[in-house]
């Protein structure tokens, strides 16, 4: 037996402590008089209360309400709000010390023990002390209620321990009218009660302790007292309703006893004692079960807590929360089956229908009082390996018993026993122990034999398991990788301690639970993220949909692999996670109980969902959930699309500033006039301007009277007739500098020259009218200023004035050109007004075929369906190949049409001298391309092949170019144009470069002749389309299309870089699937041909396909299955498809076919295919080769191989070599 300290405080002398009956919260009461209140889950000090003067011996809280109560060496007992803060009121009679404080569990009532040698009762409703109880000749050092009768037990200096019947205070309190008669009798009988009230009666008297006894308690529900007292003993009493007897004596401390408690759970007694320890005794054969000792402090007092498995000590510098024994139950999961252990016995959970089975007793393992430490389930021999900490570690193999039915049984085999602190299964007839204490690892069989013995690569603390022949070991720092066959550490990841390893289905991504971090690493140990917790982490697992859920004390929490995390739901009492399915989560409670607990997976699927670029799934969420709040809107915001963001808020500032930050003009044009503000329109006008929309930028500049940009702007847009309105307004509001601004954009000289008059600038205005060839109004001006000709001296003037240029046409449009601001997926989904209409590419690699119904897929997919499938309902198809044809004519994502490049030529005028000089030949242009750039398709660009064909060698293995000669031609006339001359001259070469804007040939590069946004709309959506159709060998060579131009991509960023690797999976996926589809068509119809085909056919579920295309894929498999009889491979593939929400007629065919199988769920054909065991596909045999089996790869598209293709030409992407070594394709300048 162990203590598990669960929170330590470090103050002054701890004379009381009391545990909320709800809340993580425990207060201690100090010898310095301070009260104070801890929460112990999170280790932090919440309040302090100071009112009491000298130490604070008794506390407790209520059951119920908001209140705690103290009790002190200044005679007071003091009444407190915990959520005001503050004592509500003060209780005064006790004339010496208070011992201890309790309150009752039903009635208004505080019970106080007092060195004045009374025991008191109070209601703390009235405030009034209603029995004072006396008998005791000493310091009554403690009183307590019972948990459910009406008694006190109190223990006294005098070496006595009184039970006190209080059933006629309970019944004088209960009658009606009591508390009028209360006070009556008060008044007349308070003589009375200086004697003793006769209320309450003693019962018994419980001699038997040599000094004085400082504890007694109840029994929670047996009819037990435990006491304990200076002479150093701990008793036990019996009592029944004449009389009450000492049953026993726990003898063993060195030194005063200072108080004893039951073990609510189990049939222990705790007590603490002067002599610095704690000791624990068993209740049946009275012995010390187990001791726990400190050093330097002494134990003052010691309470359970009234609900969960903790208990608390106060001691000389402060307190401890501890509990004996780990409550974690042993459990494993097994596909559909949970296995755990509670109480001692082996159970398995079905997680379909929720039953639960006993099958076997392993209470002979380990101490009674310890619970099995871990279990490991090993399915193809149905055994379990079970491990105990007790006596340094031990672990048992156990064989299931093929029938449950009847009495549990107790295995007798005890030579399958051992000793090790971790064990666990590695293969099918092989399991690994380790002894933590030599550290040593053996490999054992089923018998228990040694078969292989070894140290680890370094000092570890726990094993964990990590595939066939692999182990994680735990270090202190990190964790190990280690393969058992080569014994050799394959990868190390630093991370905290860690306690528990739990792996996803396939076996890709692993979680690695410290007691305050999580770290989730791929298969290979390499680290995804890093997430902290201020709380302990109990207990995770890995949802369907790749995303960790993991809970806390006190929070039920998820974490995707790229980081993000969340809360998912509170917990009132911490649990065990076993599995997620959807909404249901399922548990083990800390009784050991499994249960399902419902929890809302929506804002992890939503995040996931965006992550991945699931666009539909998310709009699919969006819909169809109330994700609110503004940690969505943060997150969104944060990750880049405010347009969904937008979608959410509904406060007019948020949506004003999402919707500029998205350029979504509308909405902000909507939200500014619903709050009218300069600043807002102001922002709305700048974002305006740059979208080009004029008219908006007109009203925002209306709103906030800016009259200066609405007259630049009218003249940018050659706007004249609101120019002249301008100028009316400036008149009327007197502004002469806007009349004047405005008259010299109109080109008004008579309006200027009348305005310079009007402000008394007649020099400027006789200028003016001058310089225009107004002679008269010149003269007219030189007259009204006094002067004449003679007398000005005028500048050489142009013979011809400078003008404003009039508008040539103007505009129908005022908005043109208007910058193009494009949609984006959530946009275009978003707006009721196109709900039915097309909507543009997504952005990302999605495919975008909004298909509503996979029925509509026509070509090749019915093939398969030509026989009706018997046992299931047929469901009709949607048309044939011509009819999706024509569908695709009348509306279709028009990606057939040729994208044109527009490319600007840059051209320099020549520089006329006056004298001719020969030119001597310069560098060509095209020859500084292969200088600068790293990138083959800028080599091509530039003629030199041999060289493009070097790079490509080196960073892909290409060796098989002849695929690729018409994209070599193409490349490289795109790069130049040809102008031609005079006859007989030839014709110049103008190179087209990409880089327009530097002027400096010898920094230029060549345009893009495949660009990536262009492949992604004119190939990838059409193969997807061709895909969906069933035309497969139009959908192959597409794929195959774009894989080759992929390889001369050019882009500009990292993230951009990063999709051409993923569009690069993607084709992969497509053709391995297609190739395996085609191949499992052209097979024959032997036994050993059907089996190939039903393998093929798996298979293709596991490629990495679109959504649509996997359910296109998995209702084929599973229709196949069942026709050939492999019901229950039909069913798994059933299952998968109904775990992608397909349409309602797709679904009931799924439901039918697995209810059909369910019925008989084996496999008549025996086919070489593990779902479980994670595996790729062999791109020339078609084989699967599973993790840890040796392979060659395409250094280009990353197709697998068996090691004998080795050499020969990739047939995925033909052209490069497989097993070659490529520095990686290389995209970016």
């Amino acid at each position: 037996m162990q203590m598990l300290t669960k929170f330590e405080s470090k103050s002054n002398r701890v004379k009381g402590i009391a545990f909320h009956p709800k809340r993580p919260w425990i207060l201690a009461s100090l010898h310095n008089g301070c009260i104070q209140l801890w929460d112990y889950r999170m280790g932090t000090l919440l309040e302090r209360f100071d009112e009491h003067d000298g130490p604070v011996r008794g506390i407790a809280f209520h059951p119920s309400q908001p209140l705690f109560v103290s009790g002190g060496d200044d005679y007071k007992i003091k009444v407190w709000n915990y959520k005001t803060r503050r004592c509500l009121f003060t209780l005064n009679g006790h004339l010496d010390y208070v011992r201890t404080v309790f309150f009752h569990h039903e009635n208004p009532w505080i019970l106080s023990a007092s060195d004045d040698q009374t025991i008191r009762i109070w209601n703390w409703q009235s405030r009034t002390c209603i029995a004072i109880l006396t008998g005791h000749n000493h310091y009554v050092m403690s009183a307590q209620f019972h948990p459910k009768n009406d008694l006190v037990v109190s223990a006294s200096m005098d070496q006595t321990v009184r039970v006190w019947d209080i059933s006629g205070l309970r019944k004088k309190n209960q009658a009606p009218g009591s508390q009028a008669y209360e006070d009556h009798f008060n008044r007349q009988n308070s003589q009375a009660d200086l004697f003793g009230s006769t209320d309450v009666m003693v019962k018994y008297v419980l001699e038997g302790h040599d000094r004085g006894v400082n504890w007694a308690t109840f029994h929670p529900t047996m009819p037990l007292i435990v006491s304990a007292g200076d002479d150093r003993q701990v008793k036990l009493w019996r009592m029944n309703d004449t009389k009450a007897w000492e049953v026993d004596t726990c003898r063993g401390h060195f030194n005063n006893v200072s108080s004893a408690i039951f073990h609510p759970r189990q049939e222990l007694i705790l007590s603490d004692g002067e002599d610095k320890s704690i000791r624990v005794w068993d209740m049946s054969k009275r012995n010390s079960v187990a001791t726990f000792r400190r050093d330097h402090d002494r134990f003052w007092v010691l309470t359970a807590h009234p609900e969960l498995n903790l208990f608390a000590a106060g001691h000389d510098n402060g307190l401890i929360v501890f509990k004996l024994e780990r409550e974690r139950p042993a459990f494993q999961v097994n596909r559909n089956n949970l296995f755990y252990i509670q109480n001692k016995v082996l159970h398995v959970h079905d997680f379909n229908n929720g039953n639960d089975r006993e099958l076997l007793s392993v209470r002979k393992l380990g101490s009674q009082y310890v619970q099995p430490r871990t279990l490991s389930y090993n399915p193809a021999e149905k055994a379990v390996l079970v491990t105990s900490p007790h006596e340094g570690g031990t672990y048992e193999l156990f064989n299931l018993p093929r029938d449950v039915s009847g009495d549990l049984r107790e295995p007798a085999d005890e030579g399958k026993r051992g000793s090790g602190s971790s064990a666990i299964f590695i293969a099918r007839n092989r399991f690994a122990v380790f002894d933590k204490t030599n550290q040593q690892i053996q490999i054992r069989d089923l018998t228990n034999t040694v078969t292989k013995s070894f140290k680890p690569p370094t000092q570890i603390n726990e094993i964990f398991y990590a595939g066939t022949s692999t182990l994680l070991m735990a270090t202190g720092t990190s964790v190990i990788l280690y393969d058992i066959q080569q014994r050799r550490t394959i990868a190390e990841l630093t991370t905290p301690m860690v306690k528990y390893v739990v792996w996803s289905a396939d076996m890709n991504l692993v979680a690695l639970l410290s007691k305050h971090t999580i770290t989730i690493a791929d298969k290979d140990l390499q680290q995804k993220c890093l997430i902290h917790e201020t709380i302990r982490i109990k207990s995770g697992t890995w949802d369907d949909a790749g995303v960790f859920v993991y809970c806390t004390l006190n929070h039920i929490k998820y974490a995707l692999p790229q980081g993000d995390n969340g809360i998912v739901r509170t917990l009132d009492q911490p649990v065990y996670l076993t599995r997620v399915n959807g909404k249901s989560l399922h548990i083990l409670d800390r009784d050991g109980n499994a249960r399902v607990m419902q929890i809302d997976p929506t804002e992890y699927r939503f995040k996931l969902a965006l992550v991945k670029r699931q666009y539909d799934e998310v709009l699919h969420i969006i819909r169809n959930s109330n994700l609110v709040g503004q940690s969505i809107i943060a997150y969104l915001q944060k990750k880049g699309y405010p347009e969904v963001a937008l979608h959410f808020v509904r406060d007019d500032r948020t949506r004003f500033e999402l919707a500029l930050e998205c350029g979504n003009l509308e909405v902000a044009l909507e939200t500014a006039r619903s709050m009218d503000t300069e600043d807002c329109w102001q922002k709305l006008s700048v974002e305006a301007l740059k979208q080009g929309n004029q008219q908006i930028v007109e009203s925002a500049y209306q709103r906030i009277k800016n009259y200066d940009r609405l007259s630049f702007l009218y003249l940018a847009t050659g706007n004249t007739d609101k120019l002249r309105k301008m100028l009316k307004i400036a008149e009327l509001r007197n502004d002469p500098m806007s009349r004047f601004q405005n008259a010299l954009y109109l080109g008004d000289v008579e309006e200027r020259i009348r305005l310079l008059r009007d402000v008394g600038q007649l020099p400027l205005a006789y200028l003016t009218a001058k310089s225009n060839g107004l002679t008269e109004l010149a003269e007219e001006i030189l007259a009204q200023a006094g002067k004449t000709e003679d007398e000005i001296e005028l500048p050489e003037a142009p013979s011809q004035p400078l003008t404003v240029p009039q508008p040539v046409i103007q505009l129908q449009d005022n908005n043109w050109p208007l910058l193009t601001v494009s949609r984006s997926f959530f946009e275009g989904s978003f707006s009721l007004d196109q709900k039915n209409d097309q909507q543009a590419a997504a952005p990302g690699l999605q495919f975008t075929d909004d298909i509503e119904d996979i029925e509509e897929a026509g070509g090749d997919w019915g093939a398969d369906d030509e026989n009706e499938i018997t046992g299931i309902s047929q469901v009709p198809h949607g048309g044939d190949e011509d009819d999706l044809e024509g569908d695709d004519e009348e509306g279709g994502w028009d990606m057939d049409t040729d994208i044109k490049i527009q490319m600007q030529e840059q051209s320099q005028a020549p520089v006329e001298t006056a004298e001719f000089v020969a030119p001597t030949a310069g560098t060509s242009e095209s020859s500084s391309w292969i200088q600068s750039s790293p990138l083959a398709s800028d080599h091509i660009a530039a003629g030199s092949f041999e060289t493009a064909m070097q790079m490509l060698n080196r960073q892909v293995g290409i060796v098989n170019f002849e695929p690729l000669k018409s994209r070599f031609m193409a490349i490289y006339q795109a790069s130049r144009a040809s102008l031609s001359g005079n006859p007989n001259i030839p014709s110049m070469w103008v190179y087209l470069r990409r880089n327009q804007e530097d002027f400096d040939p010898r920094r230029s590069l060549p345009a893009v002749a495949h660009n990536f946004q262009n492949l992604i709309t004119a190939n990838l959506q059409p193969a997807y389309n061709a895909f969906t159709k069933g035309r497969f060998a139009v959908a192959t060579t597409q794929f195959k299309t774009l894989l080759h131009s992929l390889l001369f991509t050019v882009v500009n960023t990292p993230a951009e870089a990063e999709e051409v690797k993923q569009l690069v999976g993607i084709c992969r996926e497509y053709l391995l699937g297609l190739s395996m589809e085609q191949k499992r068509r052209a097979i024959g119809a032997s036994p050993e041909a059907t089996k190939q085909a039903l393998e093929l056919a798996a298979y293709f579920t596991h490629c990495q396909l679109q959504v649509p295309h996997m359910q296109l894929a998995l209702r084929q498999a599973a229709k196949l299955c069942f026709k050939n009889k492999n019901f229950s491979s039909a069913s798994t593939f059933a299952r998968r498809l109904l775990e992608l929400a397909p349409v309602t007629t797709v679904a009931n065919e799924a439901r039918q076919i697995q209810a059909a199988c369910e019925r008989t769920p084996t496999d008549e054909i025996k086919l070489g295919y593990d779902q479980y065991n994670p595996f790729v596909v062999c791109g020339i045999s078609y084989e699967a080769i599973y993790k840890g089996s040796p392979k060659a790869d395409c250094p280009y598209c990353s197709t697998s191989y068996l090691p004998e293709h080795q050499g020969k030409v990739c047939t995925v992407c033909e052209v490069a070599q497989i097993g070659s070594q490529g520095s990686g394709l290389r995209v970016t300048a």
